[in-house]
């Protein structure tokens, strides 16, 4: 298991470092391609639906992100006893929830 978050900086594993790129290319690749859209007047059900797909890649990086931060970070924070990690977890959920 990776170091634990110091509310600054994390290191992450290899692996998931890798995954978590790969996931931000793709969805670099999806934006850039919403521009062509738009500079190609596309029609808008098109593009609304490539925004679409877009805002779900965006919530499988959060969701992944998300599982890995409870699984290393906060995990090892209740561990060490620092229970005030819970409400920074729920507040980051709330944020993401809006």
């Amino acid at each position: 298991m990776g170091e634990c978050c110091h509310h600054e900086k994390k290191h992450r594993e290899p692996e998931e470092y890798k995954s978590l790129k790969n996931r931000l290319s793709r969805i670099e690749g999806q934006v850039r391609g919403l521009q062509k859209m738009l500079e190609e007047d596309v029609y808008c059900t098109d593009i609304l639906t490539q925004v679409s797909a877009v805002q779900a890649a965006l919530n499988s990086f959060s969701k992944e992100l998300l599982e890995n931060h409870i699984r290393t970070c906060v995990v090892h924070d209740i561990r060490e006893g620092k229970d005030e990690v819970i409400s920074d977890l729920v507040k980051t959920i709330q944020k993401l929830m809006k």
